[in-house]
């Protein structure tokens, strides 16, 4: 299995899909990613959520992807499985944040708290509430310790498989190992809107 790197890839990749469980900084890492390689970010998040927290229908979702990946490069971050199949055949690279449990609910409780307090607002209006993110069935930090084991045993078997041999997989276990990754990456050119 691929295990952490800090390498260079053999060449700039443009097209590029981010995983890893809730908290882990998929959208911190994809942006500043798709600043550097001059690309549009697409965060499945934002495509996936209409007004009032309710997901969109499955056909818009996937519609919008289309759309938004339609392009020579990107950089895509989320762990949406109806979306893998759009995603990962295009994709160059993979980067994994495979980072301890304690750091993902540290980083996770830290950005929960920062947008409740700033009421910041994220995909089609939608914010967190003390409600929504703490004390509902679906809160975010009962997601990502639902999700955080179950994603760790699926990402080796899923970039094990041979449809996936064409991805270069990067696999980080720490945000500092991340952040010395990203500063090796050489700057492409300004972003460009999707």
């Amino acid at each position: 299995m691929p295990t952490e790197r800090s390498q260079k890839p053999s060449r700039l990749a443009r097209r590029v899909a981010v995983v890893g469980t809730t908290g882990s900084g998929k959208t911190t890492l994809s942006a500043a990613l798709a600043s550097l390689l001059g690309v549009p970010h697409v965060e499945l998040d934002a495509l996936a959520w209409g007004p009032a927290w309710v997901q969109v229908p499955y056909d818009l979702f996937r519609a919008r992807l289309e759309k938004t990946t339609r392009g020579d490069g990107w950089v895509v971050d989320g762990n949406y499985s109806r979306a893998r199949d759009l995603v990962w055949p295009r994709a160059e690279i993979v980067v994994w944040l495979d980072y301890p449990l304690r750091t993902v609910l540290g980083q996770l409780l830290r950005r929960t708290v920062r947008r409740v307090l700033t009421h910041e607002e994220l995909w089609s209006g939608n914010r967190e509430t003390l409600r929504t993110a703490l004390f509902n069935r679906d809160a975010i930090l009962i997601w990502a310790l639902k999700t955080y084991w179950r994603r760790r045993r699926e990402y080796p078997e899923l970039l094990s498989r041979p449809e996936h041999a064409h991805l270069q997989v990067v696999r980080h276990r720490s945000p500092r190992a991340a952040a010395r990754w990203l500063a090796t990456l050489p700057r492409a050119h300004p972003p460009t809107p999707f």
